[in-house]
């Protein structure tokens, strides 16, 4: 079966989950490649339509073992003509619990058709020099397994006939999805007066949490912690303060040490 056309979704606040679907689209060799970039909120105004001759690329970050909440009614608004999908989801290496069934379920009834799906590591966004957590992941060793299963994805689907019947997918986990969709309200970013209000935090903020005026300003209840500000920021001078943020980053940097590896599925 031969793919003209390869649409590459993904939410990507720190670019871990974009890097891991680039790199996948690379080794399949994907040509007239559209990116659908879910970290502008603009771009989460228009819906998605997919054809069955298309290839779809949709990569996720795991925020507390689940799909980012904010993303869920844009992907759930997909419009799919039994469309060839692959998978993927990015967690902090701690775990991934739920995310890729939730994933996996939720374009299956857009009309998609999953073919193959794998979990990623990416550095935690909790992460930081004195606690770090997934340092530098993806690294050179995941962007090339990221590469090989792209190659594999693309014998299976060169090794299709149009008409052929695709065996049902099968990915780790439960329903009901376990974990939590609510992420915390805290004031956890502290603000240094190294800022010069360039703004660039409020440009990469993808729920618009940041006053475009003064970035000093944020709105908590919007924040999903993703620290997309806090490692954009070309002055250093956002940090995660003293408190529960930060006790978790304590937590992850103890607990989850041993680098976990790529998990893929055909």
């Amino acid at each position: 079966m031969k793919t003209p056309s390869t649409k590459l979704v993904y939410f990507s606040p720190t670019g871990t989950t974009k890097t891991v679907v680039e790199a996948v689209a690379r080794g399949f060799e994907a040509t007239a490649i559209e990116r659908i970039d879910l970290t502008k909120p603009m771009t989460r105004l228009k819906p998605l339509q997919t054809e069955k001759d298309e290839l779809l690329i949709v990569g996720m970050p795991v925020y507390m073992g689940r799909l980012p909440e904010e993303i869920g009614e844009w992907l759930q608004s997909i419009k799919a003509d039994n469309t060839p999908t692959v998978c993927l989801v990015v967690y902090g290496n701690r775990v991934y619990d739920d995310a890729l069934r939730e994933l996996k379920d939720i374009l299956i009834a857009d009309g998609c058709i999953p073919i193959a799906a794998g979990a990623f590591i990416g550095e935690h966004s909790f992460s930081s020099d004195k606690t770090p957590i997934a340092h530098g992941r993806p690294d050179h060793h995941d962007l090339s397994q990221a590469e090989a299963f792209g190659r594999m994805i693309k014998e299976k689907m060169d090794a299709l006939q149009a008409d052929t019947k695709i065996d049902d997918l099968h990915v780790p986990g439960e329903f009901p999805y376990r974990g939590e969709t609510k992420l915390w309200d805290v004031d956890f970013i502290s603000v240094s007066n190294d800022c010069n209000q360039c703004q660039i935090c409020a440009d990469v903020c993808p729920v618009g949490a940041i006053d475009v005026e003064n970035s000093r300003l944020i709105d908590q209840a919007k924040c999903i912690t993703c620290c997309a500000c806090i490692k954009n920021c070309p002055q250093h001078a956002r940090t995660i303060k003293a408190g529960p943020v930060a006790d978790a980053s304590i937590r992850l940097n103890t607990l989850f040490k041993d680098p976990k590896q790529p998990e893929l599925f055909y």
